[in-house]
Parts: structure tokens; C-alpha cells; sequence
């Protein structure tokens, strides 16, 4: 069974599983269609990729792709945990310019889903971890974009002071200048 349980920005959900462990392991869904129908999300992804990261601290993004592209994504700690975030970019939302966060643990099996219009970053809790990426539309480098994961108005609390981080993320522009 899976459950949709709702962020703070529209849209956004955290997605639980239940899990069937033995002493051979686990086993659990990760995708399921007519769940997320159900629950009118978005459901036909075009693009998975796959983030591994081997240090503790790893700070990605806070990414998104510009309109008309915008990005559906269902995010999925597969090894290891992070600290993923939610950022609220659309102008009309009563939430725009704020941020949610949760926990995803590879041993939780939780996900969570962005809808369109939100920026998506995420800081690695432990070494040698991996985040699976269910997109649509596919990947446009024209249009990708993004929002400093360090900009003072936005103020995310990352949960490692010392991250690890590109210097593409560090030059992105704060919120107020990232949508112009």
C-alpha cells in the first residue's frame, strides 16, 4: 500500500510504502501508476536518472527547468538518506518562494514528489549514496535553471554547515533574480 502525504507547497508529497521484510531482506513498490492517478498527480514519466554521491554533505541544486519545460519529478533516496527540499517557484501559489523538506532513507523506501513549478535540491546525510529521478519532461539544457541553495532569503536550512557543492550551484542567482 502506498500513501500521498501532503508537503506544505501545493503539489508536493511525500510518498510512503509499506515494506515486506523477511530474512532475506525487503521488498517494496516504488511505482504505481494508478496510485498516483488516483491522487492527480502526474503518472507518465519520460527520463530516470540515477545521482550517486560519495561524499557526506553533497549539496545538489536547487534545479528546475524553465517554462514551457517545467519539471514533474518523483525523487527516491535508493541508498543511504538526504535531506531533500522543495522549493515553490510559481508566482500565483500561496506558497511561492518557500521551501519544505523531508528525510528520504533508502531503508524507508519514502519518495517525494515535485510537481511543476518547484525547484528540487538535495544535501547527502552519509557517504556513498544514491537518489533515483523519475522526470518529465525530458532533461532541456536550454532551460535548466536554478535557484542558490545558499541565498539568505530563502534561508534552507541545510543540515551539514560544510557542504559539498559545484561551482555551477554556488553562481546560481537567488530566488528574487532566478525566474527573470
Amino acid at each position: 500500500m502506498m500513501r500521498a502525504i501532503p508537503l506544505s507547497i501545493p503539489g508536493a508529497y511525500e510518498i510512503e510504502t509499506d515494506i515486506l521484510r523477511d530474512d532475506r531482506g525487503c521488498f517494496t513498490r516504488t511505482l504505481d501508476l494508478a496510485f498516483l492517478a488516483a491522487h492527480g498527480l502526474r503518472y507518465q514519466f519520460e527520463q530516470e536518472s540515477l545521482s550517486w554521491n560519495a561524499a557526506r554533505g553533497t549539496l545538489r541544486g536547487l534545479h528546475f527547468q524553465a517554462h514551457p519545460a517545467w519539471e514533474t519529478k518523483i525523487v527516491t533516496c535508493v541508498r543511504g538518506r538526504i535531506f531533500d527540499v522543495v522549493v515553490d517557484l510559481r508566482a500565483e501559489s500561496p506558497t511561492f518562494g518557500r521551501w519544505d523538506s523531508r528525510e528520504l532513507d533508502a531503508s524507508r523506501c519514502n519518495s517525494v514528489y515535485v510537481p511543476e513549478g518547484c525547484a528540487h535540491g538535495f544535501q547527502t546525510l552519509e557517504e556513498s549514496v544514491a537518489v533515483l529521478y523519475r522526470i518529465t519532461p525530458p532533461y532541456c539544457s536550454e532551460l535548466a535553471r536554478g535557484v542558490n541553495p545558499f541565498d539568505e532569503e530563502l534561508g534552507v536550512r541545510w543540515p551539514i554547515s560544510d557542504a559539498i557543492f559545484s561551482e555551477r550551484d554556488r553562481a546560481l542567482p537567488a530566488l528574487r533574480n532566478a525566474l527573470t
